[in-house]
């Protein structure tokens, strides 16, 4: 304390010179490089102040105090752009899903250069790269044996010719009755909801009735990784990295046992699925949106795995 306040009456002057960074900012053997990503923000709203200090923000102080200290940063971020809320909003706003995402891409990153945000990169994810890693990651476990099949009952509108994601459906809440019900929660009850279970469900784009229909998808076998997990968070939680809650939430998952997850959707905005049988579906955005990281960084550098790929530095 007493070196800190020694050096802070000395003023700036005393601070070694600001680090001059490489571009593209690589990590460089013998040295602290660090990699810092923050949430990346939904693309089909304009960012406020609660969006830029719930993660963007913190980022950013922390990437400002790491070059301080001279360690070699690098601080990506960029819009999340797939999923149901994209083609929802795309509808109201009369514009295709992609044009939406141009717009809205270009605004954030208008307002967070006007935050003086200190991105090395900010980009988004609808691009060639993304496509790319999300599809290798999805073979690599497919080869592995860590996908499954099984079959969904989901609402399909036939005037429209196509299954109804949770957001393109209305209906009565089967808890509480309250008649505009979304396909996924109930905004007056707030119970969560299976589109299914809407009484007198309506779709919302034709207003007609959609019919429950068995359609087959794609879903990552969690329980056959769940002792390889065991081990490794007990590893790590030996070594005291983990909050107390974190360790309490994760422990429940767990003691529930972990349970297959659907990573596709019947949906045309969206990472396609490379796999015969499946070509005319997507891959749901929970699956693909984490990936975008690692597209971000590679759109940055083509030399992105030194970064993602590359533990002992």
């Amino acid at each position: 304390i007493a070196t800190a306040v020694d050096i802070w009456a000395q003023g700036p002057a005393v601070l070694p010179p600001p680090r001059q960074p490489q571009t593209p900012v690589l990590p460089v053997e013998g040295e602290r490089n660090v990699l810092i990503t923050s949430a990346l923000p939904y693309v089909n709203n304009v960012p406020h102040l609660g969006n830029i200090i719930g993660c963007v923000l913190s980022a950013d102080t922390f990437a400002r105090y790491c070059r301080l200290r001279r360690w070699n940063t690098l601080f990506v971020c960029g819009t999340d752009e797939y999923g149901t809320a994209t083609e929802t909003r795309a509808l109201e706003e009369g514009l295709s899903p992609q044009q939406l995402c141009d717009r809205y891409h270009a605004l954030h990153a208008d307002i967070y250069a006007w935050f003086r945000i200190s991105f090395d990169h900010f980009g988004r994810t609808t691009t060639p790269q993304q496509t790319r890693i999300a599809q290798d990651i999805f073979q690599r476990l497919l080869a592995r044996g860590f996908l499954l099949q099984d079959t969904l009952e989901q609402l399909r509108c036939e005037s429209c010719g196509r299954y109804l994601a949770d957001r393109f459906v209305e209906g009565t809440c089967p808890f509480c009755g309250y008649a505009e019900a979304r396909g996924d929660q109930c905004e007056k009850c707030g119970k969560l909801i299976n589109a299914v279970e809407l009484k007198n469900p309506q779709c919302k784009l034709c207003r007609g009735t959609p019919v429950v229909t068995p359609t087959q998808h794609l879903f990552l076998d969690l329980p056959k990784l769940e002792g390889q997990l065991e081990a490794w968070l007990e590893r790590t939680w030996a070594a005291g990295d983990w909050t107390a809650n974190a360790r309490h939430i994760t422990r429940t998952w767990l003691r529930d046992g972990l349970k297959p997850r659907c990573i596709t959707r019947d949906l045309t905005w969206g990472t396609p699925v490379p796999l015969d049988g499946f070509r005319d579906k997507v891959f749901y955005v929970w699956f693909d949106a984490p990936i975008g990281y690692l597209s971000i960084t590679a759109n940055y550098t083509d030399q992105w795995e030194r970064w993602w790929k590359n533990p002992q530095q």
